[in-house]
């Protein structure tokens, strides 16, 4: 596993652009959704898992921070950085950058691993519990991204 994930290359869409001439706030969450579709697959939460295993994961939390605007035909990676995870749980910290290198937004998740018959939050099962802690242990040596954890309010 790379330290970080990137995620495949993605264009920004004509039909996503906004009446300001820049990328709409809602498709920043795509692009980060879509990282973390890749990276799911690596931890063994692909689209079967649901289907075949009878989990899946909701997002409980998920911040962004729109540091530069996106334009039509930009490309981009996500990274996906996982901070922390318990036997039930995960928070993550996520990048979008330009293809030119640049800084775009960064996103930061809480996501619960649930078992659909309550539905309720479940533990991981032993594979994917294995898969969580081998991406941490690849990304062990990076450091605690500046962003994270960060808070909304107005400042006095």
């Amino acid at each position: 596993m790379s330290a970080p994930f990137m995620s495949s290359v993605m264009t920004v869409k004509p039909e996503w652009i906004d009446y300001n001439g820049h990328l709409n706030m809602a498709y920043y969450s795509v692009l980060f959704d879509t990282c973390g579709d890749e990276a799911y697959e690596l931890l063994g939460l692909g689209p079967d898992y649901a289907k075949t295993r009878g989990f899946t994961t909701y997002t409980a939390e998920f911040h962004i921070c729109y540091v530069r605007e996106l334009h039509e035909g930009d490309r981009v990676r996500v990274s996906f950085q996982l901070v922390d995870h318990s036997d039930k749980s995960f928070h993550c910290y996520q990048e979008l950058f330009h293809e030119d290198g640049w800084l775009a937004a960064t996103g930061e998740a809480l996501g619960l691993h649930i078992d659909m018959s309550g539905p309720k939050v479940a533990p991981f099962p032993p594979d994917v519990a294995e898969k969580f802690a081998a991406m941490a242990t690849a990304q062990a040596d990076l450091p605690r991204p500046e962003r994270a954890g960060r808070s909304i309010g107005i400042r006095r």
